[in-house]
């Protein structure tokens, strides 16, 4: 969850900050938010459930490539 609106992270904000902050680094942006992903994934595991894959994968890196910038 977002500390700052509470809101599943990576949430609208968190994720034009992210694409500032790794801007022309999308291949790191990527690892990162995998590994977000799989924390997320083993935490759900960790409270006896099943995560949903799809959703989380939306969640984490199906918005990457709105983020990505045309080379030029």
């Amino acid at each position: 969850m977002c500390r700052n609106c509470a809101a599943p992270w990576p949430c609208g904000r968190a994720r034009l900050d992210l694409a500032a902050e790794f801007y022309g680094h999308s291949i790191a942006l990527a690892f990162y938010l995998a590994a977000s992903m799989q924390e997320a994934m083993d935490d759900v595991y960790g409270l006896g459930l099943r995560p949903d894959l799809p959703a989380l994968h939306a969640r984490f890196l199906g918005w990457l490539s709105l983020a990505r910038r045309p080379r030029r």
